[in-house]
């Protein structure tokens, strides 16, 4: 098979070949280089700011130490636009506390609508039930003026909450443009929430007005929310209106008014069936840079979930700099990520409607009905950037899948994987099933941001296992336990200079102290991000798994997603989790409990097999003390594992104190866990600890 014209790859891609960490992949030709927007933006500063870079590193360091001169070029490269001008880049420095172009007033919507263009389409969608359709600019802008006119007409004012319970389709982001175009706060969580898990996230945010859907398909089924939703209702007491999106059942949702003074229930087509609202008859509110624009939510693993607040400002001028520079889309691009509306990835696929690229929405199991529906979805829609998570390309190793000998996926230059770790051989399956001449964008973010700290950079090579390069403005260090930065090594991911899109606040926290408490108790003035992390020599960058899940054996910080990666090569085991139990005296116990893939049966030598892998993939103190199997690992609704959660129930703590079942993907999977600590003699021999 030929190279591509330009094409720098070098990797020997040949299936027989075990892909190492740090194996190069992919070497971005001289085409690629000079068409990366941040090459463009180099010759801009260079030409209007009088500055020159020799290479990306360069770059990196001066957006983290000149951070004025940084993020005024990113607001006049990207043309952010406000009603009235700023009065400085930074008014306070401080951690926590920054205080970011102050004195300007805009809106984020705004940004939104201005790339407007009759005849052409500004988001395509497709859902289980819907074929892949395009939603043209004027439909989308309309809707957005429309319903939030309505949303004023029904008393919605500026720092009002509304809340939303619906699937990723295009009904949420016109109810998400609406409420931000006039002021009011955002917050989404998926129908397939809990009405617990979404109570405790909406009940003290106290929302005046909750979209939601009757029902939604998923895998082939219809899922019934009717019952869910009236919960919901009836643990909001300030709710004022209840706005009924239609599922595919197309279910009425009766009972919600029962109750006298209780909220009003309407539909969509009673709220959008108004006049077209044109543009100039359309006032945006024009807030200041840190006006809350919507509320994201913490896993919530071991407890109610964070709310966490972030601003007009700082996600505009954050999204703009992450998806210019280090996701390289321009107008036109369309792009793809698998998502619900309850994963801060959502935001991040929305967002890139501020570039005038076109999202694809979908809504529907990622396998149904056949494992490759995505791939056909991208093909159709000719998506350009294609996301997803490294447990979906496990699936789609595991089923045998090559997309490229199936479909026409000529359109597409880049692949995003997050959400976890990415491992060595689950980047090198894009190259050998997907395309040669693919930039492999991984990164590592936050929900704390709704950004990411490391990532992708398009005129730098990708190695197998690595993350390109820390983003331009993110000051990220790997500390020591002395609180020193050290390159090479293992140590806590920290943040040291203020990011506009740090949360605004914590709601509910007028005194500050639980924001303090969760990113700057253990580094005063520093941001701890709570993963183990590591920068090597050239700049490329590891994230290790959470740092509050650390495997410590004699001495020796182990990360987590080692052992994941490992995992990953042995076809008998489906998934894992592992966890590290330091007890009295010394001694620690370091279990490794598994699901098997159908048929395999966890014995001897599979057990020989798991344990010489770590060995000499890593080292022996990788080994686990013991393997246990085990119906389902415990996850999270986004998927993440719960490790913390199971080492507290490993040590005695009952799960519905260790874990916020809620927040839970599989709430049932703790039981096991909780079972083994009662009657296992591993660690635990007549009330006296073995060391492991």
């Amino acid at each position: 098979m030929p190279w591509p014209t330009g094409c720098g790859t070098v990797w020997d891609v040949e299936p027989r070949r075990q892909v190492l960490t740090g194996d190069l992949l992919w070497t971005p030709g001289p085409e690629r280089v000079g068409r990366a927007n941040v090459t463009a933006f180099s010759h801009w500063l260079a030409t209007e700011r009088g500055r020159q870079f020799g290479d990306y590193h360069a770059l990196w360091r001066w957006s983290v130490t000149d951070l004025e001169g940084f993020w005024q070029a990113v607001w006049d490269y990207c043309g952010v636009e406000a009603s009235a001008p700023p009065t400085a880049v930074l008014g306070v420095r401080a951690m926590p506390g920054a205080d970011w172009f102050p004195g300007v007033r805009l809106n984020y919507a705004q940004h939104v609508l201005r790339n407007e263009r009759p005849g052409e389409v500004a988001l395509y969608y497709q859902s289980e039930t819907a074929p892949l359709t395009g939603l043209p600019w004027p439909e989308l802008a309309n809707a957005v003026r429309v319903l939030a006119t309505r949303l004023r007409a029904l008393g919605v004012r500026r720092g009002d909450r509304v809340a939303s319970a619906m699937p990723n389709i295009p009904q949420t982001v016109i109810a998400m443009l609406a409420t931000t175009s006039i002021g009011a706060i955002w917050t989404s969580c998926s129908p397939d929430f809990g009405w617990r898990g979404v109570s405790d996230r909406f009940g003290p945010l106290s929302p005046k007005v909750l979209f939601c859907v009757d029902g939604y398909r998923y895998g082939g089924q219809d899922f019934d929310r009717r019952r869910e939703t009236m919960q919901i209702v009836a643990a909001l007491p300030g709710l004022k209106h209840v706005i009924h999106v239609p599922g595919p059942a197309g279910r009425a949702i009766a009972g919600i008014t029962a109750d006298p003074g209780g909220p009003a229930l309407r539909t969509w087509e009673e709220v959008m069936d108004h006049p077209p609202v044109p543009t100039a008859g359309f006032r945006f509110e024009q807030v200041p840079f840190g006006h809350p624009l919507w509320i994201l939510f913490s896993s919530g693993t071991t407890g109610l979930p964070k709310a966490i607040a972030h601003s007009h400002g700082g996600i505009l001028i954050e999204q703009l700099k992450l998806q210019t520079f280090h996701m390289d889309l321009r107008l036109g691009d369309r792009m793809f990520f698998y998502t619900t509306s309850g994963w801060m990835m959502w935001n991040f696929l929305v967002s890139s409607l501020l570039l005038g690229v076109r999202p694809l929405l979908y809504d529907g199991h990622p396998g149904y009905p056949r494992p490759d529906v995505l791939w056909e979805m991208a093909q159709d829609a000719g998506v350009t950037f294609f996301g997803a998570s490294p447990a979906y390309v496990d699936l789609l190793s595991k089923a045998g899948l090559v997309p490229a000998a199936t479909y026409d996926l000529s359109a597409l230059t880049a692949v995003m994987l997050a959400g976890s770790p990415v491992s060595a051989e689950c980047g090198a399956w894009f190259y050998r099933n997907v395309k040669r001449d693919l930039w492999l964008c991984t990164g590592s973010g936050g929900t704390d941001i709704c950004s990411g700290f490391v990532g992708g950079m398009p005129t730098l090579p990708v190695y197998a296992g690595e993350i390109q390069a820390r983003h331009l403005g993110v000051s990220a260090y790997a500390f020591d336990l002395r609180g020193e930065p050290v390159t090479g090594e293992v140590g806590e991911m920290v943040i040291t200079q203020p990011m506009p899109s740090m949360p605004v606040r914590l709601w509910n926290d007028d005194s500050g102290q639980l924001y303090q408490r969760t990113y700057f108790a253990d580094f005063p003035g520093v941001w701890r991000q709570g993963d183990f992390f590591m920068v090597n020599e050239r700049g490329g960058c590891f994230v290790l798994g959470r740092s509050d899940a650390t495997l410590n054996r004699h001495g020796i910080r182990i990360g987590t997603a080692e052992i994941y990666a490992a995992l990953e090569s042995i076809e008998e085991v489906a998934d894992g989790l592992i966890v590290n139990l330091d007890l009295p005296g010394g001694g620690f116990f370091m279990p490794l409990f598994v699901t098997l893939a159908e048929g395999a049966v966890l014995d001897d030598a599979l057990t020989h097999t798991i344990s010489e892998r770590l060995r000499t993939q890593y080292t022996a103190r990788h080994v686990p003390d013991r393997i246990i199997q085990v119906a389902a690992i415990p996850a999270t609704l986004t998927g993440k594992k719960m490790e913390v959660p199971v080492r507290k129930i490993l040590l005695g703590v009952p799960p519905d104190e260790a874990a916020n079942r809620n927040a839970m993907a599989n709430p049932h999977a703790l039981d096991a866990f909780a079972e083994y600590a009662r009657t296992q003699q591993d660690y635990r021999l007549g009330g006296a600890i073995r060391a492991g």
